[in-house]
Protein backbone atom coordinates (compact mmCIF):
# COMPACT_ATOMS: atom_id res chain seq x y z
CA UNK A 1 0.00 0.00 0.00
CA UNK A 2 1.31 3.41 -1.00
CA UNK A 3 1.61 6.11 1.69
CA UNK A 4 -1.04 8.85 1.48
CA UNK A 5 1.40 11.52 0.24
CA UNK A 6 2.55 9.30 -2.60
CA UNK A 7 -0.98 8.54 -3.77
CA UNK A 8 -1.79 12.15 -4.58
CA UNK A 9 1.67 12.93 -5.87
CA UNK A 10 1.69 10.09 -8.38
CA UNK A 11 -1.88 10.33 -9.62
CA UNK A 12 -4.08 12.94 -8.02
CA UNK A 13 -6.27 13.33 -11.01
CA UNK A 14 -7.91 10.79 -13.25
CA UNK A 15 -10.48 11.30 -15.98
CA UNK A 16 -14.21 10.73 -15.52
CA UNK A 17 -14.54 9.36 -19.01
CA UNK A 18 -12.28 7.56 -21.44
CA UNK A 19 -10.25 10.09 -23.36
CA UNK A 20 -10.42 12.76 -20.66
CA UNK A 21 -7.37 14.72 -19.66
CA UNK A 22 -5.07 13.67 -16.84
CA UNK A 23 -2.74 16.00 -14.97
CA UNK A 24 -1.00 16.07 -11.63
CA UNK A 25 -1.36 19.13 -9.46
CA UNK A 26 0.09 19.75 -6.05
CA UNK A 27 3.53 18.57 -5.06
CA UNK A 28 5.41 16.69 -2.39
CA UNK A 29 8.63 17.70 -0.71
CA UNK A 30 11.66 16.64 -2.73
CA UNK A 31 15.41 17.09 -2.55
CA UNK A 32 15.43 19.17 -5.75
CA UNK A 33 13.25 21.91 -7.19
CA UNK A 34 9.54 21.24 -7.46
CA UNK A 35 8.54 19.94 -10.90
CA UNK A 36 6.61 22.23 -13.22
CA UNK A 37 3.10 20.82 -13.31
CA UNK A 38 0.49 21.35 -15.99
CA UNK A 39 -2.96 22.56 -14.99
CA UNK A 40 -5.78 20.02 -15.10
CA UNK A 41 -8.55 20.16 -17.66
CA UNK A 42 -10.47 21.23 -19.50
CA UNK A 43 -13.13 18.57 -19.22
CA UNK A 44 -13.81 16.21 -16.35
CA UNK A 45 -11.10 15.41 -13.81
CA UNK A 46 -11.02 13.80 -10.38
CA UNK A 47 -8.99 15.25 -7.52
CA UNK A 48 -8.42 13.26 -4.37
CA UNK A 49 -8.20 15.48 -1.28
CA UNK A 50 -6.84 13.73 1.80
CA UNK A 51 -7.78 15.06 5.22
CA UNK A 52 -5.48 14.28 8.14
CA UNK A 53 -4.88 16.26 11.32
CA UNK A 54 -7.47 18.79 10.12
CA UNK A 55 -5.46 19.65 6.99
CA UNK A 56 -6.20 19.26 3.28
CA UNK A 57 -3.59 17.59 1.07
CA UNK A 58 -3.06 18.92 -1.50
CA UNK A 59 -4.03 22.44 -0.52
CA UNK A 60 -3.29 24.04 -3.91
CA UNK A 61 -4.77 23.07 -7.28
CA UNK A 62 -4.56 24.57 -10.77
CA UNK A 63 -7.17 23.95 -13.46
CA UNK A 64 -8.17 25.60 -16.70
CA UNK A 65 -11.53 27.31 -17.17
CA UNK A 66 -14.25 24.89 -18.16
CA UNK A 67 -12.97 22.08 -15.96
CA UNK A 68 -15.47 20.07 -13.94
CA UNK A 69 -13.65 18.76 -10.88
CA UNK A 70 -14.91 15.72 -9.04
CA UNK A 71 -13.54 16.09 -5.50
CA UNK A 72 -13.02 12.80 -3.66
CA UNK A 73 -12.64 13.74 0.00
CA UNK A 74 -10.89 11.07 2.09
CA UNK A 75 -11.20 11.91 5.79
CA UNK A 76 -8.66 10.03 7.94
CA UNK A 77 -9.60 12.06 11.04
CA UNK A 78 -11.89 10.80 13.82
CA UNK A 79 -14.07 13.95 13.47
CA UNK A 80 -16.44 15.44 10.88
CA UNK A 81 -15.21 17.79 8.16
CA UNK A 82 -16.60 19.42 5.04
CA UNK A 83 -15.32 20.70 1.73
CA UNK A 84 -16.87 23.90 0.46
CA UNK A 85 -15.68 25.55 -2.75
CA UNK A 86 -16.85 28.54 -4.71
CA UNK A 87 -16.71 32.30 -4.65
CA UNK A 88 -16.33 34.62 -1.68
CA UNK A 89 -20.10 34.82 -1.16
CA UNK A 90 -20.31 31.03 -0.68
CA UNK A 91 -17.57 31.08 1.96
CA UNK A 92 -19.07 34.10 3.73
CA UNK A 93 -22.42 32.30 4.00
CA UNK A 94 -20.81 29.16 5.41
CA UNK A 95 -18.54 31.07 7.81
CA UNK A 96 -21.68 32.66 9.33
CA UNK A 97 -23.83 29.54 9.09
CA UNK A 98 -24.39 26.59 11.33
CA UNK A 99 -24.88 23.82 8.75
CA UNK A 100 -23.56 20.59 10.26
CA UNK A 101 -24.41 18.60 7.11
CA UNK A 102 -24.70 19.62 3.46
CA UNK A 103 -27.27 18.43 0.95
CA UNK A 104 -26.26 17.49 -2.60
CA UNK A 105 -25.16 20.93 -3.80
CA UNK A 106 -22.26 21.23 -6.29
CA UNK A 107 -19.11 22.22 -4.43
CA UNK A 108 -20.42 21.36 -0.97
CA UNK A 109 -20.03 18.07 0.87
CA UNK A 110 -19.86 16.79 4.44
CA UNK A 111 -17.78 13.79 5.43
CA UNK A 112 -17.95 11.75 8.62
CA UNK A 113 -15.07 10.43 10.68
CA UNK A 114 -12.81 8.13 8.64
CA UNK A 115 -15.20 8.49 5.72
CA UNK A 116 -15.27 9.26 2.01
CA UNK A 117 -17.41 11.84 0.24
CA UNK A 118 -17.73 13.20 -3.31
CA UNK A 119 -18.85 16.51 -4.77
CA UNK A 120 -18.36 18.12 -8.17
CA UNK A 121 -17.84 21.73 -9.15
CA UNK A 122 -17.35 23.34 -12.57
CA UNK A 123 -14.82 26.16 -12.69
CA UNK A 124 -16.06 28.37 -15.53
CA UNK A 125 -14.49 31.67 -14.44
CA UNK A 126 -10.79 32.56 -14.45
CA UNK A 127 -9.47 33.57 -11.01
CA UNK A 128 -8.51 32.21 -7.63
CA UNK A 129 -11.06 30.26 -5.64
CA UNK A 130 -10.92 28.76 -2.20
CA UNK A 131 -11.92 25.43 -0.74
CA UNK A 132 -12.39 25.18 3.00
CA UNK A 133 -13.88 23.47 6.01
CA UNK A 134 -16.05 25.96 7.88
CA UNK A 135 -16.96 23.78 10.87
CA UNK A 136 -16.26 25.67 14.11
CA UNK A 137 -12.55 26.42 14.43
CA UNK A 138 -11.44 24.37 11.42
CA UNK A 139 -10.84 27.27 9.02
CA UNK A 140 -8.92 29.18 11.67
CA UNK A 141 -6.79 26.10 12.30
CA UNK A 142 -5.73 26.22 8.63
CA UNK A 143 -8.20 23.93 6.91
CA UNK A 144 -8.43 25.73 3.57
CA UNK A 145 -6.73 25.79 0.19
CA UNK A 146 -6.76 27.53 -3.19
CA UNK A 147 -7.72 26.64 -6.72
CA UNK A 148 -6.24 28.78 -9.46
CA UNK A 149 -8.34 28.78 -12.63
CA UNK A 150 -6.39 29.71 -15.76
CA UNK A 151 -7.76 30.71 -19.19
CA UNK A 152 -8.54 27.69 -21.37
CA UNK A 153 -6.42 28.87 -24.31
Amino acid sequence: MMPRWARWTVAVMAPFAVGGSVAAVGHAATDGPAPVLQPAGPGDVTVRIDVANSRFTPDELTVVAGTRVRFLLDNADPIHHELITGGAEVHARHARGTEAEHPAIPGEVSVGPNGLAITTFTFDEVGTFEFACHLPGHYEYGMHGTIEVLPAD
